[in-house]
């Protein structure tokens, strides 16, 4: 019962930093109250890829003869959809269990919830309490979906990600309140497979953290795949008395409307679980719902520390993960460095995908930077257009002074692999001109990365 480490939550900021800890000799316990993998592994990051892959696959067979290839009959089976993306998911579920064994890490089915004394109450589900004891405790609780005051979810008519990704059908029709990365990725999926979907967004765009060249973009595109785009809207109610639902909203200029439908997506972002797992019977200092700690995550409580989505900083699985080996080798005695928010990869996995590193223009313009900005088509890109798949640009922000890369944005087909060489050469503090020098492979998508930077400095070949 007595450990170094004990992480509460295993998704993927706590079974990262258990792992960790056990490669550097701690004697380490997790505790969970579902799943292994926690919410991202279960029902989040990888069930929706999966289920964003179907929909990609019914796109391609939709436009076959776009290829030179005649498929008839072809018909998007929504409960085998749903089937695989679960199976998927309990795949890596079962991945993670291993590598509990692997790393000789305890595993500990149950609530956990802080005690003073440097202790962790874990009550399972017949109601039975232990406490462990550790000398460190990390907590990585994680976060769910964010109700609006006046729109309680139901888990029927009102629904947040969970319920999305296991719906016994596919709905007719479909609000999707939020167009955040979660609120686009399921507008793609369920749009594509056949429902009539509406995004409502209460800021002037969608995507509204990514750079306005690329949240326009997307809208052209989704508003030409057919869904309706309402931008600078708020969900007023939904009535869900009738068998359908009806979605008051209101626009910035007074305009409202009445909106029918079978399902309202809330997607307007999450909120932390930090209710009852102890914080302040041990004193730990939260501030406007997040713990607040120093840049190696420990909190003001000696051998108390948090990571993921209840700190400060993008709630991204790959943030956690990296939160977690920093805080665990910070623990281990190690000299880590502390991790740079300023150059953390956001990607968006509908069709076609968004990744964006560092700065937007407007961003960049805001800090009195003077820019020198490239921009690069995909219809100018022979990979593309051999692919099909001619959508999206990519955007690149230097500083004109220095040459420092200050952002990329991009919009396009595999977009999101390609972040790694921005968040890579950024970290090198690479220039503009050694990506023009570094001679990318072709035909690759990869090498509009180049063509946006020589763009940047009036040496673009291709346009």
């Amino acid at each position: 019962m007595n450990y170094d480490l004990i992480v509460i939550g295993s998704g993927p900021g706590g079974y990262v930093a258990a792992i960790r800890a056990a490669q550097l000799g701690l004697k380490t316990a997790i505790v969970e109250k579902e799943n292994l993998g926690g919410i991202c592994l279960n029902w989040g990051c990888i069930p929706t890829k999966a289920l964003l892959k179907s929909a990609q696959v019914f796109e391609y067979l939709n436009h076959a003869a776009d290829y030179g290839i005649t498929v008839s009959g072809g018909t998007a089976d929504f409960g085998a959809i749903v089937k695989r993306s679960r199976g998927v998911a309990d795949g890596m579920s079962k991945g993670v269990q291993f590598l509990m064994k692997k790393n000789k890490i305890d595993v500990i089915l149950g609530f956990g919830k802080l005690k003073k004394g440097s202790k962790v109450e874990v009550t399972d589900d017949a109601g039975k309490k232990t406490d462990y004891d550790a000398k460190h405790i990390i907590v990585a609780t994680g976060a769910r979906s964010r109700e609006l005051p006046n729109i309680k979810l139901d888990g029927k008519k009102i629904i947040g990600y969970r319920e999305a990704m296991t719906l016994s059908q596919l709905p007719e029709s479909m609000v999707v309140m939020g167009s955040g990365a979660i609120g686009m990725e399921f507008a793609y999926f369920y749009a594509t497979l056949g429902t009539k979907v509406t995004v409502v967004e209460f800021l002037d765009n969608i995507l509204p953290r990514e750079d306005k060249d690329v949240s326009k973009e997307m809208e052209r595109i989704f508003k030409k795949k057919g869904l309706v785009i309402m931008t600078g809207t708020a969900v007023e109610s939904v009535d869900t008395k009738g068998k359908k639902c009806i979605v008051s909203t209101k626009a910035k200029d007074g305009k409202t409307d009445k909106i029918e439908c079978d399902i309202v997506l809330s997607a307007v972002g999450i909120t932390t679980n930090l209710e009852g797992i102890g914080l302040e019977d041990v004193g730990v200092k939260t501030e406007k719902g997040l713990v607040v700690t120093d840049d190696f995550y420990k909190t003001n409580v000696p051998g108390i520390y948090a990571i993921g989505d209840i700190v400060k900083g993008p709630a991204l699985a790959h943030v956690a993960s990296a939160e977690g080996i920093t805080c665990v080798e910070k623990i281990a005695g190690k000299n880590p460095e502390a991790i740079d928010y300023s150059n953390i990869p956001s990607c968006t996995y509908c069709s076609p995908e968004v990744a964006s590193v560092g700065l937007t223009e407007d961003e960049a313009k805001a800090k009195g930077y003077t820019l020198k900005i490239g921009k690069f088509p995909f219809s100018a890109s022979g990979k593309a257009s051999a692919a099909g798949a001619k959508e999206g640009f990519v955007k690149v922000i230097f500083d004109a002074k220095y040459g420092e890369w200050l952002g990329c944005h991009m919009v396009g087909a595999n977009v999101t692999e390609m972040a790694a060489e921005v968040v890579v050469a950024r970290k090198l503090e690479t220039t503009g001109h050694e990506i023009i020098k570094s001679i990318h492979p072709h035909p690759t998508m990869s090498e509009a990365i180049m063509e946006a930077a020589a763009a940047a400095y009036g040496e673009v070949i291709h346009l």
